[in-house]
């Protein structure tokens, strides 16, 4: 019960930040939930439930949605979730953990300090680059934002149609990394305690309808500005737990 218990406090900040600024919950959920559960099951259990996540915010932000990107994006996650499935499938767990930190770590260097200095780009072949690298980090460590971010800067891509097509967005990720990593035999839901689904799904409920209304109240800017600190502290979390293993 402890464990549910963390899980819906958890992804009640996470679903929160994600219906504030567009992403939140893989951030926050992935590193914390790969420290208490482990970097492969607790990155499935976040695949499964920010795919539910995104299911629940699409259909209130669908009228932002920017289907064209979407298309663009979206279908070639699964090119970069096999290969993720793969990784975890040939190394350790602390091995795994240092990777999951590393790329976490990486993707919010790069979101909070990066993006200012990329240079402006069209066509077709940014989007493609971001979403492979997308479904390869989701897959390892529940995060398909941070490079979707980058592609958005790159292509200016505005604030209100980005964090809205987002949504979809992960419902595909987190259905691909799911389903690869299930059907390639690198991970597995069928020990997780049905408490964990449960208390999960009222904290995402609880997180959407406080972050609706906090959406009102609170600056993008600054739940970006949380999500991106709690998951900094837990990408050093899973890289120090990482290091202590593999040392």
């Amino acid at each position: 019960m402890g464990l549910a218990l963390l899980v819906f406090a958890i992804v009640a900040v996470g679903s929160l930040l994600q219906r504030v600024s567009g992403m939140g919950l893989g951030l926050v959920a992935g590193s914390i939930l790969s420290i208490v559960m482990g970097p492969i099951e607790g990155i499935l259990v976040v695949n499964l439930l920010a795919a539910i996540n995104a299911t629940m915010t699409t259909v209130i932000v669908r009228k932002s949605v920017d289907w064209k990107k979407f298309w663009l994006i979206a279908p070639v996650l699964v090119f970069g979730a096999i290969p993720g499935a793969w990784l975890i499938r040939v190394v350790s767990g602390p091995t795994l953990q240092v990777v999951v930190g590393t790329l976490l770590l990486g993707a919010l260097a790069t979101v909070t300090f990066g993006v200012q200095r990329i240079p402006h780009a069209q066509g077709r072949a940014p989007a493609v680059i971001a979403g492979i690298i997308a479904g390869f980090m989701n897959t390892l460590a529940g995060i398909a934002g941070p490079a979707i971010t980058v592609y958005a800067q790159v292509a200016r891509w505005p604030q209100v149609p980005f964090a809205a097509t987002l949504q979809p967005i992960f419902i595909v990720s987190g259905l691909v990394s799911l389903t690869v990593k299930v059907a390639s035999g690198a991970g597995t839901v069928a020990s997780v305690t049905p408490w964990v689904w449960i208390f999960g799904i009222l904290g995402m409920i609880a997180g959407i309808f406080i972050g609706a209304r906090a959406s009102q109240k609170i600056p993008r800017s600054t739940a970006r500005k949380i999500s991106l600190s709690v998951a900094t502290l837990g990408g050093v979390m899973v890289l120090l737990r990482g290091l202590v293993g593999l040392f």
